[in-house]
């Protein structure tokens, strides 16, 4: 019976990459490429915002989490990350639209320089090829154990390539356009897939099984733990989920070209910030839906730890009962759905990588123009270069050591701080140069990388106290601060850019100020 779920699952791979092709059509300019000529239906990149930032982790993570005590707190997390994509709609998609860049590094060489918009892309695509090589072999983990149960026996690096190799094929040649409508459709999957595990969850539990999960806190919202040493580590205690998460989607959805890149496809500066708030919302009901399968499922289960039931993890759990509480081809279903995650977050990553290759590095070093039929080139040339290095990496990670989820989780960190603060310094140090916010950014590099590595605080515990990181979403305000002090304080040792000996009142514009403004179109 188990061949049947197999057939979902290769009949699944085939059809994507034809319909991400024949949804995607031809492709004759980079710009199509990249941000397809902004022609993109602002619903369908709002799911693929989604898609690209959900992976295999958070499909079986949120479940096993809500299983395990943390309640609805990745909800709590999602209602920060709402109100983050609000600011950004409101503050930096405008300067993106109106200025008609295809990347968002585009304005800081606008601002400032080349020197900073080819830096902020160097930081962007080796952040990219360590997370995403990581997350790539962090979701061939649980797709091998699927594949096991299906009597399909493939080790690590053979599902790390014929992932990369099937989604490559669709990148390749359809673009963004074709990673846009793949990432829609293969978020309804494994979104669907969800709904269905609940709907047969709630008929094997039933009202009462309902009620014994709100009294064991299982839909537990909001985490009200106000301990100062709580806050600075926990990523679910309020403030750090709410306020942190907030400035943390500032920097992930403003800063980073993988989301980013999806905005300026848009049809207009409207449907771009309809798209980044509703991706917010849908993440909130995603999330939403994930942790009402963890908590049905400690109902399911009588709220036996996953030790009991003989799983290595919590992350067990949700995979568990696709394979053994579903009739076969809905099994197949929800495994296609798992894969859907992580190729719709592996294409998005390969699409954004070349795109910022080209645009913020590659063309920066032709003395003149170069024409389309190049930089298209360009563009499906750098898209197999990445894809080749992300599944060298990924392979690299199934003979080491060393927890890779984990690993995955702090890449962020170093850069997303500095890559927000030097969208703010060109917005709020209008005096500051090229100079300042080369060495602001790079200062920041360090600094993050000294506390992500280094800095802990000490939490007590029942068994005394135990060095803790601090949060996550706490990394970036601090990236921030730390941008816009030594940026802000460089400022002052020189002349406002392009001020006449004078000083007078047109001494505050830096260089560029004046190519935005020729950029944005009069409302």
């Amino acid at each position: 019976m188990r061949r049947l779920d197999v057939v979902v699952i290769v009949v699944y791979l085939v059809a994507i990459a034809v319909t991400g092709l024949r949804l995607a059509g031809r492709q004759k300019t980079s710009k199509d490429y990249f941000v397809g000529e902004g022609r993109m239906p602002w619903w369908t990149v709002a799911f693929s915002v989604v898609a690209t930032e959900t992976s295999v982790l958070t499909v079986i993570s949120v479940p096993g989490g809500a299983y395990s005590g943390q309640g609805f707190g990745n909800v709590e997390l999602a209602l920060g990350y709402v109100l983050g994509r609000i600011v950004v709609a409101t503050v930096l998609i405008p300067l993106y639209k109106r200025g008609g860049f295809v990347s968002a590094y585009q304005y800081l060489g606008t601002r400032f320089g080349p020197g900073l918009q080819g830096l902020a892309s160097v930081a962007f695509v080796f952040t990219r090829l360590l997370a995403e090589g990581v997350r790539l072999f962090a979701s061939a983990i649980p797709i091998k154990l699927l594949l096991d149960e299906f009597g399909v026996h493939a080790g690590y690096r053979a599902v790390i390539i014929v992932l990369t190799v099937i989604t490559v094929v669709y990148t390749y040649l359809g673009g963004i356009a074709a990673v846009i409508w793949t990432d829609a459709i293969q978020m309804g999957l494994y979104l669907g897939g969800a709904l269905v595990a609940i709907g047969v969850l709630s008929a094997h539990v039933g009202g009462a099984g309902f009620a014994r999960a709100l009294h064991a806190g299982a839909f537990r919202l909001f985490d009200t733990d106000f301990g100062f040493a709580h806050i600075l580590t926990s990523p679910f205690a309020l403030p750090t989920a709410v306020v942190g998460g907030a400035i943390f989607a500032m920097a992930s959805h403003g800063s980073d070209q993988l989301i980013v890149q999806r905005v300026l496809a848009t049809r207009s500066l409207r449907d771009g910030q309809k798209a980044m708030i509703a991706s917010g919302v849908f993440v909130t009901v995603q999330f939403a839906a994930f942790s009402l399968v963890g908590a049905l499922l400690w109902s399911y289960h009588q709220g036996r730890s996953f030790r009991e039931l003989g799983l290595g993890s919590s992350d067990d759990l949700y995979p568990d009962f696709m394979l053994h509480g579903l009739p076969v081809v809905l099994s197949g279903l929800l495994v296609a759905g798992i894969l859907g995650a992580a190729m719709g977050s592996l294409s998005s990553a390969l699409n954004s990588m070349s795109n910022s290759t080209v645009a913020d590095i590659i063309h920066g070093l032709f003395r003149t123009a170069p024409s389309e039929a190049s930089l298209l080139k360009l563009a499906r040339v750098m898209t197999l270069v990445w894809a080749a290095l992300m599944a060298v990496f990924a392979c690299a990670f199934s003979t080491g050591t060393g927890n890779v989820y984990l690993t995955g989780l702090t890449i962020a960190g170093y850069t997303y701080g500095a890559l927000l603060g030097a969208f703010l310094l060109g917005r709020v140090v209008r005096r500051a140069d090229e100079s300042d916010s080369v060495v602001a950014f790079l200062v920041t590099v360090a600094l993050m990388t000294y506390i992500v590595r280094e800095v802990r605080i000490g939490v007590g515990t029942a068994g005394g106290t135990v060095p803790t990181p601090i949060a996550a979403q706490w990394l970036v305000p601090i990236g921030v601060v730390a941008t816009l002090v030594v940026g802000g304080v460089m400022s002052l040792s020189h002349r406002a850019p392009g001020a006449p000996r004078s000083g007078a009142d047109d001494g505050e514009r830096g260089p560029g100020r004046e190519r935005v403004a020729e950029a944005a179109p009069r409302d």
